[in-house]
């Protein structure tokens, strides 16, 4: 199977690369000595009944990933494709390495050969009762989309980014964005002085048609633009002055956000607990001159299950 790849990739002297039928017996060893650590569970996982024959025909219809440390393979999975989601199956580290980094490296892996492929998703499933596994998949932004019995079904979408030239393309983004926004939401912008981070949001507040300017509000810390037909208002909040979370708590965000999209600009590391479902938007200048200054990268990071399925790349790409 011939598919574009990133990889092989290094990630703390882990390397991880696509792989087919050819090792599938080195994947079905690892396969069983990381399940046969694991707790008997009631159903039993069936991966230790995977035998060289049926990892090989996995591997030959969709891949796989194997990692290796010192060339000695300690990780694998196998990968599939539903719709337009990457699918991880039988997600296995061998025991001695463990809590070394090599589940990440498999995990960011994955990432990248999703976005290769053009897909917009990652997602896997995990038992209930492993809190320890479903534990690790949520510190990587996964979050449960669905459940069947003991079976939770765990899902990311993928980042997306795109060249801005101009303001007005900055506006426009902003706009589009908002096309996809609802009462609840929570925007976290990122970037230096001057990247476009109110230029992003007066296109969202277009997008809303709410009241009102949209200004940096760096002197006022908070403005509440009320919608003028029937979306939701926009609280556009700046914690660049912020000394932390309790100042943050005293501007009550929390109160409006159900019923409001809520942009907070300086907000990384500060505004995330305010939702676990949000947008963290990051504007960085790139090379290249445009018509009216420099060009900017605009990384779009859904986090949560609200942003599953969301056509988040295609209302922005």
């Amino acid at each position: 199977m011939t598919v574009p790849s990133p990889l092989p990739m290094d990630v703390a002297g882990v390397t991880v690369a696509v792989v087919g039928p050819e090792v599938a017996g080195a994947v079905v060893a690892i396969i069983h000595a990381a399940f046969g650590e694991r707790p008997v569970l009631d159903p039993p996982s069936t991966a230790l009944t995977e035998s060289e024959a049926s990892v090989a025909d996995a591997l030959a219809r969709h891949g796989g990933l194997l990692a290796r440390r010192d060339g000695r393979p300690v990780g694998a999975l196998l990968l599939g494709v539903a719709e337009e989601s990457l699918l991880l199956r039988r997600v296995s580290v061998v025991p001695e390495a463990q809590g070394t980094g090599v589940a990440t490296a498999l995990a960011d892996a994955a990432a990248e050969v999703a976005r290769a492929r053009g897909l917009r998703r990652v997602h896997l499933t995990a038992r209930t009762e492993l809190p320890g596994t479903i534990g690790f998949w949520a510190g990587l932004g996964y979050r449960e989309v669905g459940r069947a019995g003991a079976l939770l079904t765990l899902a990311k979408e993928l980042a997306v980014e795109c060249e801005v030239a101009t303001a007005d393309q900055m506006r426009t983004l902003g706009q589009r964005v908002a096309g996809l926004l609802r009462a609840g939401d929570l925007i976290i912008c990122t970037g230096h002085l001057g990247a476009g981070k109110t230029t992003f949001t007066q296109g969202i507040g277009a997008g809303l048609g709410v009241r009102g300017d949209v200004t940096s509000p760096t002197f006022v810390i908070s403005r509440v633009h009320p919608s003028r037909h029937g979306s939701p208002p926009l609280v556009h909040a700046d914690a660049y002055r912020l000394g932390g979370l309790a100042e943050l708590d005293d501007l009550d965000l929390d109160v409006s956000l159900e019923d409001s999209v809520t942009v907070v600009e300086w907000g990384e590391g500060l505004a995330e607990p305010l939702a676990e479902d949000r947008l963290e938007v990051t504007i960085t200048r790139s090379r290249g001159a445009s018509a009216d200054g420099e060009r900017r990268t605009v990384r779009l990071d859904p986090v949560g299950a609200r942003w599953v399925g969301s056509d988040l790349a295609a209302a922005v790409t």
